[in-house]
């Protein structure tokens, strides 16, 4: 992050939580994806370094193209993102494939916020 900062020094960071403390703490914004969309669609910062994976900012470009997307390394690929293909999130949720279980205190918590979006765009 220090050496795309001294690249382009007029450039704003975004980074996933997931980051490292440490290029965290060198961010201008820490967001989840949807954040990330907003944020580049909504801020007037022309350059934009991006702490994420890379295919990312394929999708910031899509949102705003107008913008320079500056990758914060090239190395961040995820291989296990790159295997999975919507032919297979289709197969998965036909069969009930998968079963993740989660907590019914974050359950529910979740459930009214889907609710509560569904509300807003009905």
């Amino acid at each position: 992050i220090e050496a795309r900062k001294r690249e382009y020094p007029d450039a704003k960071v975004i980074v996933h939580p997931e980051c490292r403390a440490s290029v965290i703490d060198l961010a201008d914004a820490v967001l989840s994806t949807s954040g990330m969309v907003r944020y580049v669609r909504e801020r007037d910062a022309r350059t934009i370094i991006v702490g994420t994976e890379l295919g990312m900012i394929h999708r910031l470009q899509k949102e705003a193209p107008e913008k320079c997307y500056v990758p914060a390394t090239e190395q961040a690929i995820c291989p296990q993102m790159k295997l999975t293909e919507l032919e297979d999130v289709i197969v998965a949720l036909e069969r009930l494939q998968y079963r993740v279980e989660i907590e019914e205190a974050v359950r529910s918590r979740a459930e009214r916020a889907v609710q509560r979006m569904i509300e807003i765009t009905a």
